[in-house]
């Protein structure tokens, strides 16, 4: 098998840099069990201004990597322009493809709030742990109203001779007063994955958004053939945030944010970690989002898809 290098791994990375602008977050405990460096994050704010559209609009604009590799992207708009198309028509015509795609790939109503999650954390992945897409739940078209068991990702890095399988889970609430129903989901969620996902490998594909020389690896570690691997666990907690922050100065409102996420922390029931293993807690992350408005940003994301 080809050796993978960090530098193989930092050019397979997707854009993340435009997304990430008008992201801001801290890593530290946050109140939260184990007691290690997780993430709070919130839209950025310049001065006294929240850059909410911003934000929506470049979530959107990674669309087009989370279905395709660079290498295939590269092919679609080759054949596009083979067929008569000008490179800037091309180009458009792979967002939509891409987009329709997006919107309807497992056949089933469009779950936004989900939607939303997987692919904020297709990003976060990247951006937190330098981990490339691996795998990704296979579509399913026989049962249209089934729901998938598995984790939201399956994202891959590889650092001093480890191959280093992160499996990513998403919950994304929008009703008020959601935080702790969404992070024992996500607790309970991505445990449960942790300990079923060798027996549910078969309902992952590694598919156009993979580089081809990431195939190998991807199909070794479906296969149990992989050497020296050591599994990670992230799990993003999506929730809108009611508590009123009174806008004085822009490290005042971050901060303030900042405390909000350690007060939501505080008030977990610490009984729900007892099910975290000891030997997983220095592999256990957690990517706290709170988002003020949740819905309407929901809403700008499904405009900006074309919904």
């Amino acid at each position: 098998m080809k050796t993978i290098s960090m530098a193989d791994i930092q050019r397979l990375l997707t854009c993340t840099r435009q997304l990430m602008n008008h992201v801001y977050w801290v890593q530290e405990s946050f109140n939260l069990l184990p007691d290690k460096q997780h993430y709070g994050t919130c839209i950025n704010h310049v001065d006294l201004q929240e850059f909410r559209d911003e934000f929506c609009k470049e979530l959107v604009n990674t669309v087009p990597e989370w279905v395709y590799s660079q290498r295939k992207a590269a092919t679609i708009i080759d054949d596009y322009i083979q067929a008569g198309r000008t490179p800037l028509n091309a180009s458009a015509a792979l967002n939509q493809l891409a987009y329709s795609k997006f919107r309807s790939r497992d056949g089933r109503e469009i779950f936004l709030q989900g939607q939303f999650g997987e692919l904020l954390l297709f990003n976060f992945l990247q951006s937190f742990f330098a981990a490339v897409p691996l795998l990704r739940k296979m579509p399913i078209t026989t049962a249209p109203g089934m729901e998938r068991n598995g984790a939201d990702a399956i994202h891959y890095s590889f650092k001093e001779n480890k191959h280093l399988i992160f499996l990513g889970e998403s919950k994304t609430y929008s009703s008020d007063y959601q935080f702790a129903r969404a992070f024992r989901e996500s607790l309970e969620s991505i445990l449960q994955n942790y300990k079923n996902h060798r027996k549910e490998l078969d309902l992952y594909i590694y598919d156009h958004f993979i580089d081809d020389e990431l195939m190998q690896i991807a199909r070794a570690y479906k296969e149990g053939t992989l050497e020296n691997v050591e599994i990670h666990l992230v799990s993003i907690i999506v929730y809108n945030e009611t508590r009123t922050i009174v806008k004085r100065s822009e490290a005042q409102i971050k901060a303030d944010i900042m405390n909000v996420i350690r007060s939501r922390g505080q008030r977990l029931d610490r009984k729900m970690f007892e099910l975290i293993e000891p030997g997983l807690h220095p592999r256990f992350n957690y990517i706290i989002l709170p988002i003020w408005e949740l819905q309407q940003l929901i809403e700008t994301f499904q405009r900006r898809l074309g919904l």
